[in-house]
């Protein structure tokens, strides 16, 4: 059976991770696994790399002293996880999921969640967004691989705090990749009765508004209550906006629909959208 897997890391949203990935679990009617990785501190490395610095004399005594140190940290670490873990499933259980289960792996995050992703029916992470030397927050480089790596869907959590979604907003472009999101959407238990908006940002043309209707027929066959907006200007910045002032609670986009090179040339706004949404995003392949 297809399983939600958590990734969490004992941050400020893992709160929120556990309680989205415990409320996807519900929706699905599947189990729960949640999943702690240990990765290796490049700090530590750094402390290593002095060694050859060390006079022949104390070499040894140090480099013993430097690996028991480390040693240490490893089980410290190791401890803290398995707490973090049986806390987690703890809150899981409290939140009314029936199958719950904890992993501790060591590795990379996108290395695991790879490893993982034949079972995987749903990824649900949080986003620790950092500030840049201009002052501009950056996305979580484990979010980006692991949506730019993962082929099922991944839940992003952009706050710590957790509010069961009573709206959902999709943002559509139009293309046979949207097509398909909407459709995928349609046949999925995950998001079944909320009511839902189709964005669309561009020119207001008769192809935009009948695009826009053939997308909200999808999901209105499908039972679905589906509104539809057209927003002026750049997706990735009047989204965010839109957004702001609706108190949508969850934002379903697709994955990064252009080449790397593109990427690195003019942006992406997968990217852009994951690190400005006010709310939390589902992104779909």
């Amino acid at each position: 059976m297809k399983k939600v897997y958590a990734c969490i890391d004992g941050l400020t949203t893992t709160p929120a991770v556990i309680d989205w990935a415990a409320w996807s679990a519900r929706r699905l009617e599947i189990p729960l696994e949640l999943l702690h990785v240990l990765e290796r501190d490049p700090d530590m490395a750094a402390v290593r790399d002095f060694s050859g610095a060390i006079g022949l004399g104390a070499q040894e005594t140090l480099l013993n002293q430097l690996s028991d140190l480390d040693a240490q940290r490893g089980r410290l670490a190791q401890e803290a996880g398995r707490q973090m873990l049986t806390s987690a499933q703890e809150r899981a259980r409290s939140a009314g999921v029936k199958q719950v289960d904890g992993r501790m792996r060591h590795g990379e995050v996108v290395d695991t969640v790879l490893e993982m992703e034949p079972d995987a029916r749903l990824f649900v992470l949080g986003d620790h967004q950092r500030a840049g030397k201009t002052g501009k927050l950056h996305l979580d480089h484990h979010v980006e691989r692991v949506v730019r790596a993962a082929k099922c869907p991944v839940l992003v959590a952009t706050t710590g705090q957790f509010a069961e979604p009573t709206h959902f907003v999709l943002a559509d472009d139009g293309s046979a990749t949207a097509t398909r999101m909407v459709e995928t959407v349609a046949r999925s238990p995950l998001l079944a009765g909320l009511p839902c908006t189709i964005v669309r940002c561009g020119p207001d043309n008769p192809e935009t508004r009948r695009s826009l209707v053939e997308a909200q027929q999808i999901l209105q066959a499908a039972g679905f209550t589906a509104g539809a907006q057209s927003l002026q200007g750049e997706a990735h910045e009047a989204i965010p906006d839109w957004l702001a002032t609706q108190g949508a609670s969850l934002l379903v986009m697709g994955a990064y629909g252009h080449s790397r090179i593109r990427h690195l040339v003019v942006g992406s706004t997968t990217t852009t959208l994951l690190r400005l949404s006010p709310c939390p995003v589902l992104v779909l392949r």
